[in-house]
């Protein structure tokens, strides 16, 4: 008998795997997430390396090390190991518009031949974009081992490249290229523009809708040893089919900058960034969607004539500027004159998802506002190795689908048969800062490349991440941060841990601080303090370890050789609150820079400081509110309104990037006319483009009109006082009038700024103060800071009810110097209490009083008693706690209100 069972295991084992693991140990339990989506703190972040250039695709190999491209030209690995970073190649290329480098892909069988796929570019005067394998080999990308497999002719003038790299599971490659078309002078509709010597840039019917164009369509070959290419089964149009390109597989695309393929299924999957009209438009079209679209097998997707579900646009005679007729979805035809293809094109298929600028129909779950659509990888748990760090098998056969400008990442549903069912956040409380790419790794946590803040920018904020998944036990939550970061050797650092935590709570951590790398320095403190002797550039590293071994690690920069400039800006007088009769404001720059030398003795030159001086109406309660909880938002609305949107994706201050610069825009418009002004606000809401060279303003129709125009007044302030009465390169000394307030009280804004020369081989580093003074009666709702008090509006008054005995709300940073007595407006309504003043705390030094106050304290018909809380002077800002004293529990409805406060220097 036991040889029996012996012989049945044996054979068991080998034919039937899972009914030997059934024999042997029985049957194997769900895991709690086999079903249902994990919470988001089962999932960790981990910072790999940041402060990346323009990084566009991402390679994971076996040991957890990755290769990553930057744009312009640069191949880098991370090694997995020792969590450095190093450039392993360069390619020389035309980094302009949307070109560079933009695709990679490792062969199949990398760990054996080292093969690697580049899409690029190529420097010089030759409109070309360029397929290329390389050979990686000693832990370097061989230049020299370029094998070119495929040119494409580009117009090299606008937009839409395009660029996406992957391998499908046979083996074979997929290669996404954008229309390379203009989407000016097309009012945002499509572009089929085919009026003599518009060609080359304005009709993509010439390459989206053309069978002989590669251009506009995702390829799929066959990559041979020799470098050259066979094209497999099924692609759209068979070889030897006149009047097409047999390595097209999906026709039809505006931009299809990110793609995937299902592992298994072989389903291609892309992200089309869409065209940018904000309206239907009854005889030209639909407005702009970008779409995540789902290809089971060879097809043609709509562009130029369709969009979204297969809404349709009109044909537009742009001599006559009419439009004839709408396309027909089962029947496109392409009569362009630039048309080189197959007039007949097969039926348009319509989009897997699609969403416009506002707000979806069909999924309202993606929300509102710009739009960058990508498609990410499909998971699946037996594909990867059983790690601790693996996803759970909720995720089998979702696609992660995640968009660039919104910052989001959603997980798709879909049935056996690959159609939707459903999609939900994935990790909505984590920030991302423009994803970018996204793949698993062989131990099944996923990979995450973002491209940062700016467009065309080296960002702080660019980095590769890895998100792990944590069944039981999870692994610490690492924070690091350091003060200072910058500065002259030898250079002392206080290191903290604060907000390193353990979602199991019953977990001790320990922490181990890597200052200089290679484990020299090292300190097991949670925040030590370490002295950098010699100048460089510094990574230190903190390792923070559970009880159970699971450690995670995180790091940051240090520059060591260039002390930051101190930029003071004194005043005379309070540096929080102006008054009726203050008229002038007396002021004084002082900059010292250690390696510069002084502003004051002439070492650094008056006109290489920048002085702004500001009013904006508003007022400083409306500002805070319009920050909202983005605490580091600051200055005027418009500014805050921009950095809560997507402007600075495309713009910057100084440096023309996707679009103009700030500064650029506010010196063409220097007189600017209400006419100006409207079309400038309609520009922005309903997108256009044309003025400022090849370049497109998408719309904006989730912004309200009074936004944009306190955006746009902000802008046009960046370079001139004519606009909004702003003051730019202003003396570093000398008097300025405040008079621009009326009974609207606003705020006023000076800043200050410096550039230093840099040293040590270090960059420059800017150096900043700013002043903002505020009326001096300030509404207890604009507090920055509430505990047991509720803001309320109350037929437009906005009042602070105190509903407990010690409840309190606060303003930071509030400068006492001049003022004698505050003077509240209180309504005790149906309680009683007083009112104190502290500094620091709510249980700070005790400051001011007011009496013991109730609702017989009133006067006449006024609803306010007006309590003065006199004061001793002050000197120096702090934080200013007004304490409730009062019943322990009180009604919200019968709650102890106060309006006001007036800081009085009398």
């Amino acid at each position: 008998m036991i040889n029996l069972i012996n012989n049945l295991i044996s054979i068991r084992q080998y034919l039937f795997p899972s009914l030997y693991f059934i024999f042997v140990f029985g049957c194997q339990s769900p895991g709690p997430y086999d079903h249902r989506m994990p919470e988001d703190n089962r999932f960790t972040k981990i910072t790999l390396v940041e402060q990346l250039d323009e990084p566009m695709e991402l390679e994971v190999l076996a040991d957890g090390s990755v290769f990553f491209i930057e744009r312009k030209g640069k191949v880098k690995l991370y090694n997995g190991e020792t969590g450095e970073t190093e450039v392993v190649g360069q390619l020389d290329v035309y980094p302009e518009h949307e070109d560079g480098l933009l695709g990679m892909a490792l062969d199949p069988k990398f760990d054996q031949n080292g093969w690697m796929y580049l899409y690029y570019s190529p420097a010089g005067s030759e409109s070309i974009n360029r397929l290329s394998r390389f050979t990686f080999d000693d832990r370097k990308m061989s230049r020299n081992s370029e094998v070119v497999m495929l040119e494409i002719p580009v117009f090299r003038g606008c937009c839409h490249s395009g660029g996406s790299l992957e391998f499908g599971p046979n083996g074979n490659l997929f290669l996404s290229l954008g229309d390379d078309t203009s989407p000016f002078e097309s009012d945002n509709y499509n572009p089929i523009d085919e009026r003599p010597g518009r060609a080359e840039a304005f009709d993509a019917q010439r390459s989206s809708g053309s069978s002989m164009d590669l251009r506009g369509g995702i390829l799929r070959i066959k990559p041979k040893p020799d470098g050259t290419y066979s094209i497999p089964k099924g692609n759209l149009f068979p070889e030897g089919t006149p009047a097409t390109r047999p390595e097209i597989y999906v026709l039809g695309n505006r931009n299809p900058f990110r793609i995937s393929v299902d592992p298994k299924k072989g389903y291609l999957y892309w992200g089309e960034v869409g065209p940018d009209a904000a309206e239907d438009h009854q005889e030209r079209g639909p407005k702009g969607y970008d779409e995540i679209n789902q290809a089971k097998e060879a097809g043609f997707y709509g562009w130029p004539y369709f969009v979204g579900d297969n809404k349709p646009y009109w044909y537009y005679d742009f001599v006559k500027e009419e439009s004839i007729f709408k396309y027909d979805t089962a029947l496109p035809v392409n009569h362009s004159p630039n048309n080189t293809g197959v007039k007949e094109l097969p039926p348009a298929q319509k989009a897997f998802i699609w969403y416009p600028y506002d707000e979806s129909e069909e999924f309202p779950q993606l929300g509102e506002g710009g739009r960058n659509a990508m498609a990410g990888p499909v998971f699946y748990s037996d594909l990867y190795r059983d790690s601790e760090v693996k996803f759970p098998k909720y995720f089998d056969g979702k696609l992660f689908i995640y968009d660039w400008m919104r910052n989001w990442i959603f997980l798709v549903t879909m049935d056996e048969d690959g159609n939707y069912q459903k999609m939900e956040p994935f990790m909505s409380n984590t920030k991302f800062d423009k994803p970018i790419d996204m793949q698993f790794g062989r131990d099944g946590s996923l990979y995450v490349l973002e491209y940062g803040t700016f467009w065309n920018a080296q960002n702080d904020d660019a980095g590769l991440y890895r998100i792990t998944f944590s069944e039981g036990n999870r692994p610490p939550v690492v924070n690091i941060a350091v003060n200072p970061n910058k500065g002259a050797a030898p250079l002392r650092v206080e290191f903290s841990s604060e907000g390193t935590m353990d979602h199991d709570e019953e977990d001790t951590l320990s922490y181990s601080w890597d200052f200089v790398g290679a484990g020299q320095e090292q300190s097991n403190e949670p925040n030590p303090t370490y002295v950098f002797e010699k100048p460089g550039i510094y990574r230190p590293v903190l390792t923070v370890t559970d009880q159970s071994g699971v450690s995670v690690r995180n790091s940051l920069e240090i520059q060591v050789g260039n002390e930051p400039p101190k930029v003071q800006l004194e005043v005379e007088g309070n540096r929080s609150f102006y008054w009726d009769d203050l008229k002038n404001l007396k002021y004084r720059v002082k900059v010292t820079d250690r390696e510069d030398g002084r502003l004051e003795t002439g070492e650094i030159a008056e006109e290489e400081i920048q002085l702004t001086f500001s009013y904006l109406a508003q007022g400083f309660d409306k500002i805070q509110a319009t920050a909202g909880h983005q605490q580091t938002h600051s200055g005027p609305v418009g500014k805050v309104l921009m950095e809560g949107s997507d402007c600075y994706a495309c713009h910057a201050l100084q440096k023309a990037s996707v679009g103009p610069s700030f500064e650029e825009i506010s010196h063409r418009y220097s007189a600017i006319s209400d006419q100006e002004l409207d079309r400038l606000v309609g520009t922005i809401i309903h997108g256009g483009g044309g003025e400022w060279g090849d370049r497109l303003m998408p719309a904006h129709p989730q912004l309200e009109e009074k936004e944009v125009i306190q955006m746009v007044e902000y802008i046009l302030s960046v370079n001139q006082g004519s606009a909004t009465g702003e003051l730019h390169n202003l003396p570093v000394s000398g008097s300025l009038s405040l008079d621009k307030h009326g009974p609207e009280k606003g705020t006023y804004f000076l800043s200050a700024s410096y550039l230093d020369k840099g040293a040590e081989g270090l960059d420059p580093i800017p150096g900043r103060d700013d002043l903002q003074l505020r009326y001096a009666k300030v509404l207890a709702a604009s507090a920055d800071l509430t505990h047991d008090a509720a803001k309320a509006n109350n037929k437009g008054s906005y009042l602070v009810k105190f509903t407990s005995d010690s409840a309190f709300l606060a303003f930071k940073s509030i400068d006492l110097r001049g003022i004698y007595k505050v003077v509240m407006e209180v309504d005790p309504a149906n309680t009683s209490g007083k009112l104190e003043l502290r500094l620091g705390s709510e249980e700070g030094e005790l400051i001011g009083e007011s009496p013991e106050l109730s609702k017989a304290d009133k006067k006449g018909e006024s609803r306010w008693i007006e309590v003065e809380l006199p004061l001793s002077p002050k000197q120096g800002q702090g934080d200013l706690f007004v304490v409730y004293r009062g019943p322990e529990k009180t009604s919200i409805w019968n709650g102890f209100l106060l309006n006001s406060l007036y800081f009085n220097q009398e």
